[in-house]
């Protein structure tokens, strides 16, 4: 996954990494997102802790691609509080769900493409994943 520059956003709000999201936070930090996988072979969403076909605790970390598609989605809020607040399918397989940046709620659609980018809510915060339409097709 090749990052875009991390954008400076102060409506994803301030995040701190505590001993379940370090690593994975650490990651986003440098624009990577990742995964877990298990013994069984399986993508993961990044918070699991157990391998849901074999129970095995023994879970590896992973750079994911980035891309997925939009399973469902909700506005939160009005004005200019509104978050688009979104479900999507990645590449890998696992749901992830995160806020969309820059959409128009109307204009949404099942299945349309989606990439993960990250966004700090200020310089020195820590970067958090966040949803963009993919305007590529990718």
């Amino acid at each position: 996954m090749t990052a875009d520059p991390i954008a400076e956003d102060p409506r994803v709000g301030d995040v701190h990494p505590d001993g379940l999201t370090g690593q994975f936070l650490e990651a986003a930090d440098q624009g990577v997102f990742l995964i877990k996988r298990g013994p069984s072979g399986r993508a993961l969403e990044p918070m699991r802790q157990t391998c849901p076909d074999t129970g095995s605790t023994d879970l590896g970390w992973e750079p994911a691609g980035g891309g997925a598609r939009l399973v469902s989605w909700t506005v939160a809020g009005s004005g200019q509080a509104a978050a688009v607040l979104a479900i999507g399918e990645l590449d890998e397989g696992p749901w992830w769900w995160a806020r969309i940046v820059d959409a128009d709620p109307a204009a949404l659609a099942a299945g349309q493409r989606l990439r993960i980018v990250f966004r700090r809510a200020a310089e020195g915060a820590q970067a958090i994943p966040v949803y963009a339409l993919d305007t590529h097709g990718g």
